[in-house]
């Protein structure tokens, strides 16, 4: 009896399989309407793109007679400033006095305001009472600052503290201290492997009344010599941070005990 039904199944398929089970030809057939569906459904997506380029359009500097200049744009409204960038101060973000001197003088800024009183500069505090350039800028100690030398300026444009000089000390290990070395020396790891020595900023000619805080500002600004700029990496606040930690590392070597 076993024998007859198995027999009887196994006659109900043309290919030795039992009833009910699909063939490969079915499986085959299977697969080839859904990859036919997926196709077609990927071509309609496709048609259904529009992409912001094929749109109609002017290219940049394109004649068109649209506007009566001939221009297919129009140019910005004379005065326009960035958002977040109206630089009002002019020696904060330049290390000038105006928008066109080279920085000397250091009496006001390119608005007329006259500097900040309480601006504090890292350095032995002067004695003299002499009636020195730069404005009302003052040592630590509440001496005016002078404004002679290289660079003009020299003074900060607002007060350096001890939380400012932290940061100057840190932006300086990161960006400085390869050339300059720790100490200033100039005798940073890619000069020892073979890059040109900086100056040292212990040089009598880059001290203070030497070398101002204004030059120092425009060399890390627009480098200097063999000195790339840093005006991409390092923000303007931070430049001048870093200049007062300078500063410190000069007082460190000349201040008296």
């Amino acid at each position: 009896m076993w024998n007859t039904e198995q027999n009887a199944a196994q006659a109900a398929t043309t290919d030795g399989r039992p009833q009910g089970f699909p063939s490969s030809v079915s499986r085959r057939r299977r697969r080839l309407v859904r990859g036919l569906l997926l196709s077609a459904c990927g071509l309609l997506l496709l048609g259904c793109r529009q992409d912001m380029q094929d749109q109609p359009r002017y290219e940049v500097y394109e004649a068109n007679q649209f506007f009566a200049n001939g221009q297919s744009s129009r140019p910005l409204v004379e005065g326009t400033v960035a958002r977040g960038h109206l630089n009002e101060d002019t020696y904060f973000y330049t290390g000038r006095t105006t928008a066109t001197d080279g920085g000397q003088g250091g009496a006001a800024s390119q608005s007329g305001a006259q500097p900040q009183q309480g601006s504090t500069n890292i350095a032995a505090p002067r004695t003299d009472g002499a009636n020195i350039p730069g404005g009302g800028a003052t040592t630590t100690t509440g001496q005016p600052v002078g404004g002679g030398g290289v660079g003009g300026a020299d003074r900060f444009p607002f007060t350096i503290t001890a939380s400012d000089l932290a940061r100057g000390q840190e932006r300086y290990n990161i960006y400085c201290t390869v050339c300059h070395g720790p100490t200033g020396e100039g005798d940073g790891m890619i000069v020892r492997r073979g890059y040109r020595r900086p100056p040292s900023f212990n040089e009598d000619r880059l001290q203070e009344g030497q070398a101002a805080a204004s030059h120092y500002f425009d060399v890390i600004t627009n480098g200097w010599g063999a000195m790339p700029d840093y005006a991409a990496q390092i923000p303007t606040e931070d430049r001048w941070r870093i200049i007062a930690y300078v500063r410190a590392l000069q007082l460190s070597r000349r201040a008296n005990a």
